[in-house]
C-alpha cells in the first residue's frame, strides 16, 4: 500500500486514482471531525467538499518532511473551520444528532445488542451536545485528541500553540465536558 506522501506525489503527476485514494483514506475521518464541530449534516457535507477542493488546490504546498499528510490535512481543515466560523460570527447549536456515522464503528459487528446500541447512540448524542457547549478552543483540542486520536505534537502543530497549552486545553475541555454531562444527568453524581 502506498504512503500518503507517495499518493500526493502521484496525484501531482496527474494520477487521478491517487487523488481518489487520498479521498477514500481521509474523507470519513474529516467528515466526522466537521460534524463534531457543526452538529449539522448539510453544513458538514458542504465543509468536507470545500476542504477537499482547498486541499486539491493547495496540494503542492504539502511537505512530507514537515509532518504527516494526516496532520497537514487536519490543519487545513481547522483553518477552513476557523474561516467558516468567522463568516457565521456565532457558534452553531443543534439539539439532536441524526447522523449514522457518529460513534458507530465502521466495521459491522456480528450481532449487535439492540439495547446496547440504543444506549450508545443516546450517550453519543449527549456527548455531541455537550461538546457543542464547550468554548471553541477547548472543543477543538478535545476532539483532536480524544476523538481523532492525534498525538500532542500533531495537535500542537495544527493549533500553532505550545504543547503545554494543548495539554491544558485538553484537560480543561475534559473537565468542562464532564461537568456538562453531569448537568445533563449523565455519569456519576
Amino acid at each position: 500500500m502506498e504512503s500518503d506522501a507517495q499518493l500526493v506525489e502521484n496525484c501531482l503527476s496527474g494520477d487521478q486514482s491517487a487523488w481518489e485514494e487520498l479521498l477514500r483514506r481521509h474523507s470519513s475521518r474529516l467528515y466526522q471531525l466537521f460534524y463534531r464541530f457543526t452538529g449539522n449534516r448539510q453544513e458538514t457535507e458542504d465543509l468536507t467538499q470545500d476542504l477537499f477542493l482547498r486541499i486539491y488546490q493547495t496540494l503542492r504546498s504539502y511537505r512530507p518532511a514537515e509532518g504527516s499528510f494526516k496532520t497537514w490535512i487536519t490543519s487545513v481543515g481547522r483553518n477552513l473551520l476557523i474561516d467558516h466560523y468567522r463568516r457565521a460570527r456565532h457558534d452553531r447549536q443543534t439539539s439532536s444528532l441524526d447522523d449514522e456515522t457518529s460513534g458507530v464503528s465502521e466495521r459491522p459487528t456480528k450481532r449487535p445488542d439492540p439495547e446496547l446500541v440504543a444506549r450508545q447512540s443516546e450517550l453519543s448524542g449527549h456527548v455531541e451536545q455537550a461538546l457543542l457547549e464547550l468554548r471553541p478552543e477547548l472543543r477543538e483540542a478535545v476532539i483532536l485528541r480524544d476523538l481523532q486520536q492525534l498525538e500532542y505534537r500533531e495537535i500542537q502543530h495544527i493549533l500553532g500553540v505550545p504543547e503545554g497549552t494543548v495539554k491544558s486545553r485538553i484537560n480543561r475541555g475534559r473537565i468542562e465536558l464532564a461537568r456538562t454531562l453531569q448537568r445533563m444527568g449523565i455519569g456519576p453524581e
